[in-house]
């Protein structure tokens, strides 16, 4: 036969050898148990990524679209960095770039002898035996990029470069160019195939790179994915085998002999497997990603308690740990300056951390700067202890950013509440890692609600949640301790000052003329006009200079606001408040006096008078009404709504003697605890698990027996319900 004869012979064989169909081994273990019998790593550790990524840059510019290929100009051109100076990548080709070379001849040689793909991978496997499977995969995808490279630069230079010309024409490349168009399927399959292996090859480097440290090795995800990783890789050579002898018979038989739309088929077959094997492997690699993330969220977590526990010569270590885990050099915005700033402003201060959501209304934020500018106007005044007693606030936003269709509605909510605070906040949400949340939340029993945790110039935590105190005293109760906080309940006496101090100045003046005053709240205007009336009647007959202020009730301010209106429209005599930040802050002072108690484990102390009349106001004002009456700052009666209006009007028939024997004052109280004493309803109250600080046990202020713990669920529709505080009334258990 002569050579001509033989060549045809060649061609004939070739085109008719085909790959072993992908379905006809459908055990993937058993074909690639062999593989795995002869995987014996040698202990060398080579980074994958530099090589793969050379790759990519090659595949990318050569895997192009076949429009305009023909005409021999370059479809993309741009700068890329040249990588060849790396250290990295010049050991790793020196140690590696034999081996690419001899997959790429062996890949060559078998695909023109006519070996099929199944063994020609076993082949590239047997050469590689010592390497980890993602070297494997990557080594041989470098020797097809050599292949597929070189094809695709004489394609864009054999028109403009005379070298190129004369290399293409051996390679027959302008006569592949000049039917492109025809060979579109079969390059569109194989650059698709190229594709999905590129994926499988980085999810195989991913995989390779996974901290084992943090995987327990009872993983299921880890162990299917460990038993997976060779079958991908097995696969994707096989495909890289695929592709290879593609281009190799297309550049040594010609054209004419690729005309078949079968070899394009079997590249698109061999891709649909491996997009399937790759959903799988990354299915499971996403698993090993949230466990190990979860472990290491875990040790941050322990870590961060452990540092709360150190002693340091300054706060930094631990306001890095909160705010600057992520090695932020300007985490915090200054929002006197609306700049970003470092941590150093805060330096050996005492930091109040304010830590919230965006819950904030506009009520509370106003009081809150309030209180912020008088106790730096405090400070600034002290010259003993100066360097000490200086501090700062800075705004911690908890946010769940996770939730994609509120993620730009809570950022513009955020940004605009961060440009209404005068202090420091956290530059952006995501600065606060899941551990630092899951600190504040176990250690500091933040549940939606805004705390204010106090550390002193050494990071440690001076007060778990200064605000209830904030909000009681304001600025007096600088520097926000809690021994600062114990020796203002120690100082502080049942008074009406405690109720209303920083509210209304009125109130104050009238008790400093030792008036009567009565104090009332109530969300029923039939209620308040008859109790008004009454009250102005007794008043004019006994006669006393009583004042009045009707102060709302702690929730329900559309009801609320109907009683306003009712006094303004019917004139009653008695002063209101009709600024509803007002309300809330005598409703807020209030809740945290019962709160500070709570925190500083005070809250049943039979000997203290404060905590158990400020639970009865609480209770009473959740049970409908209430009445506080006052004779300058001595409170004479803290009592239920009803009963009040009842003693009111029992006034003429009942207790006017008494009164007019012994006073006003005693008549009064008398009358009113024997009303008290026949219909004496106890109290229940309900805590939100958005409170934080739940009692144990809690005694009622009535009966000063302990209530039951019972879990209750509340729905209300058309009112923004405290879901911090509810207290309604309920009869004591048995005991």
């Amino acid at each position: 036969m002569d050579n001509i004869g033989k060549l045809a012979a060649m061609k004939q064989q070739l085109r008719g050898e085909r790959p072993m169909p992908v379905n006809a081994l459908s055990d993937d273990s058993i074909l690639v148990k062999k593989i795995v019998a002869e995987h014996k790593p040698d202990g060398l550790e080579y980074d994958a990524k530099p090589l793969l990524h050379i790759v990519e840059d090659i595949l990318r510019r050569a895997t192009l679209s076949t429009e305009g290929v023909s005409s021999g100009a370059l479809a993309h051109v741009d700068q890329v960095e040249d990588v060849t100076h790396h250290p990295g990548y010049t050991n790793m080709l020196e140690a590696l770039s034999f081996k690419i070379d001899r997959i790429a001849c062996e890949i060559s040689y078998k695909s023109l002898a006519g070996v099929d793909a199944h063994s020609t991978a076993l082949a590239i496997f047997d050469m590689l035996q010592t390497y980890e499977w993602d070297v494997k995969l990557v080594l041989s995808l470098a020797a097809f990029a050599l292949t597929y490279g070189e094809f695709w630069l004489l394609a864009h230079m054999h028109l403009t470069n005379q070298l190129a010309r004369s290399m293409a024409i051996l390679k027959q490349v302008p006569n592949i160019m000049e039917h492109v168009s025809m060979l579109r399927p079969r390059f569109e399959a194989l650059n698709e195939l190229v594709k999905v292996i590129l994926e499988v090859a980085r999810c195989v480097i991913e995989f390779n790179g996974l901290p084992r440290h943090y995987i327990a090795q009872d993983t299921t995800a880890y162990n299917i994915a460990s038993n997976h990783i060779p079958i991908a890789t097995y696969w994707s050579v096989r495909g890289i085998v695929a592709c290879a002898t593609q281009i190799t018979s297309l550049t040594t038989l010609g054209f004419e002999f690729m005309q078949s739309t079968t070899e394009a088929w079997e590249l698109s077959t061999l891709a649909h497997k491996l997009k399937n094997i790759l959903e799988h492997l990354r299915k499971n690699l996403d698993s090993c990603y949230r466990q190990i993330e979860k472990r290491m969220d875990s040790e941050a977590y322990e870590m961060l308690r452990e540092l709360f526990t150190t002693p340091h010569i300054d706060n930094m270590k631990v306001l890095k740990a909160l705010i600057s885990a992520k090695d932020d050099t300007l985490p915090l915005y200054d929002g006197a300056t609306k700049k970003r700033v470092s941590l150093e402003p805060l330096r050996r201060k005492n930091v109040l951390l304010l830590i919230s959501g965006l819950e904030f209304s506009h009520d509370e934020l106003l009081i809150l700067e309030q209180i912020y500018n008088e106790s730096r106007a405090h400070t600034s005044s002290r010259l003993d202890n100066r360097y000490e007693n200086r501090y700062e606030l800075v705004w911690i936003p908890i946010l769940d950013l996770n939730e994609a269709e509120s993620t730009q509605r809570k950022q513009r909510q955020f940004e605009e509440l961060q440009l209404t605070m005068p202090w420091f906040s956290v530059y952006h949400p995501s600065a606060i890692s899941k551990p630092v949340i899951w600190f504040i939340q176990r250690e500091w029993k933040y549940k939606n609600k805004p705390i204010l945790v106090v550390l002193d110039p050494q990071g440690r935590v001076a007060c778990p949640n200064a605000i209830h105190m904030m909000w009681i005293w304001g600025s007096a109760a600088f520097p926000f301790t809690s021994a600062r906080e114990e020796a203002l309940w120690k100082e502080e006496t049942w008074r009406l000052e405690l109720l209303v101090d920083g509210i209304d100045s009125e109130i104050l003046n009238w008790i400093k003329d030792d008036k009567f005053i009565f104090l009332y709240g109530g969300n029923d205007p039939d209620w308040v006009r008859k109790f008004v009336r009454e009250a102005r009647r007794v008043a004019a007959a006994s006669p006393i200079n009583l004042e009045m202020v009707y102060v709302g009730k702690s929730n329900k301010s559309e009801q609320v606001q109907k009683v306003l209106d009712t006094i303004t429209r019917e004139k009653l005599p008695t002063h209101s408040w009709q600024e509803h930040s007002m309300i809330w802050f005598f409703w807020t002072r209030l809740e945290s006096m019962l709160f500070s108690k709570i925190q500083l484990k005070q809250a049943d102390d039979d000997s203290d008078l404060v905590m158990q009349e400020v639970k009865r106001l609480l209770s009473y004002d959740k049970m409908g009404g209430w009445i506080v009456l006052a004779r300058g700052s001595r409170i004479i009666v803290n009592g239920h709504a009803t009963t009040g209006l009842q003693t009111l009007m029992e006034y003429e028939d009942i207790w006017r003697v008494h009164a007019e024997r012994d006073g006003f004052e005693p008549g009064f109280r008398d009358h009113y605890g024997k009303l008290h004493a026949v219909d004496n309803p106890c109290c229940r109250f309900e805590f939100s698990h958005a409170m934080g600080r739940i009692p144990e046990k809690l005694r009622c202020p009535e009966c000063r027996r302990y209530m039951h713990m019972l879990t209750t669920f509340q729905c209300c529709h058309d009112e923004t319900v405290d879901e911090a505080f509810l207290v309604s009334a309920l009869a004591p258990p048995t005991i």
